[in-house]
């Protein structure tokens, strides 16, 4: 295998977007004085609120902290199951348990890597309709098919709580993701579509829903005063954060229109090549947070890329189910363990040069293609 002549420059993964704006910000913040608890953080939450197609928003330390106090807020909590997918990142299912419930996974569809609503409808069966919520997650930035998972959870009575980490401007049925389900989260995590530095959000429609998150984010402090109702955390966003997100929410559409434009290279360049290129159903938009290929020899293509300098990633490499910390968990996944074996992620962010993307394309066409894996 030979390295390809143009390869000067590593081709990261990940490259988080910040410009004078965010730094501007962020130096206004600091020279006011208010740092925590101010005015940034509740502009940012009335912002993505808008944003995301939904009546609130409140935000959170991070995308963990923002699921577990959804499902809190829900009223998921000692002794309750929630069916989730183990095709995540276990956060997921983490937030589960740290709400005092128990994941019970229902595999995945093998075209969009998704939550699949038959295998849920089933799950519960299992259980004789002893489960609590849904947990559906949008993953590498395509929504899940909530508008069936909705159904299954409103035959059973459970809320459909949504895991959108990923998939910040997504869409399902031409609404955002943010607007479906009971309540929805997201991450600000740095490689995001967009960050905070880190930072997370929980948006609803429901009042209720929207006040019991906020409360206990804020150690379970009504906001109309300073009696402490509900056992909370210290959860809260802070105003240095928000005021990364407000800068990146103005951007989020030009980050998002990049990567669909870098994916749309990719798809079209790969077209020849043994690799299964990314789905994108008629009903959904994709924001491509990961441009995830499946391949049948995963070792050998993530080796000729880096010889070439270009990064990849396996999200993720092994199931929740099969995690350590889950393994008293019973599962049959085989769609999500097949997906563990094959899935590779190439460099697809708004921070791709022209001659980088070209480079990616070229390695995966003809040196990949040159050792036939």
């Amino acid at each position: 295998m030979t390295q390809s002549t143009d390869a000067r420059e590593q081709v990261p993964i990940a490259a988080p977007q910040i410009g004078d704006a965010e730094i501007d910000r962020v130096v206004d913040v600091l020279e006011s004085g208010q740092l925590a608890a101010g005015s940034e953080v509740q502009a940012f939450e009335s912002e993505y609120a808008e944003y995301a197609g939904a009546d609130h928003a409140v935000a959170a330390a991070n995308g963990t902290a923002a699921l577990h106090a959804a499902l809190e807020a829900v009223g998921v909590g000692d002794g309750d199951t929630v069916v989730t997918t183990p095709f995540s990142f276990v956060a997921s299912a983490n937030a589960v348990r740290h709400a005092g419930a128990e994941p019970a996974f229902a595999d995945v569809d093998p075209e969009t890597f998704t939550l699949d609503p038959v295998a849920v409808e089933e799950r519960i069966r299992a259980a004789s309709g002893d489960v609590d919520a849904i947990l559906a997650v949008h993953l590498y930035g395509l929504p899940a098919d909530v508008g069936a998972l909705a159904d299954v959870a409103d035959d059973h009575g459970v809320p459909l709580v949504v895991d959108a980490a990923q998939a910040h401007g997504a869409q399902y049925d031409g609404e955002p993701a943010g607007s479906h389900g009971d309540v929805a989260c997201f991450s600000f995590y740095p490689t995001k579509n967009m960050t905070t530095a880190e930072g997370g959000m929980i948006t609803t429609d429901d009042p209720d829903v929207a006040n019991a998150a906020e409360r206990f984010i804020n150690h379970g402090r009504d906001r109309a005063g300073y009696e402490h109702v509900d056992l909370g955390h210290n959860f809260r966003l802070t105003d240095i954060a928000a005021a990364i997100g407000r800068a990146q929410l103005r951007r989020l559409p030009e980050f998002n229109s990049a990567r669909r434009e870098n994916a749309a290279v990719l798809t079209e360049r790969l077209s020849e090549t043994d690799l299964v290129t990314p789905t994108e159903p008629d009903d959904r938009r994709h924001v491509y947070h990961q441009y995830t290929v499946r391949c049948g020899n995963r070792s050998e293509v993530a080796s000729t890329l880096e010889a070439n300098s270009v990064d990849t990633g396996i999200y993720y490499p092994i199931p929740i189910h099969q995690q350590p910390t889950y393994d008293d968990v019973d599962c049959e996944a085989p769609v999500a363990e097949a997906l563990a074996d094959e899935v590779l992620s190439l460099p697809v962010h708004p921070g791709l040069s022209e001659r980088q993307l070209d480079h990616v394309c070229r390695v995966l066409t003809e040196e990949v293609a040159a050792d036939d894996v």
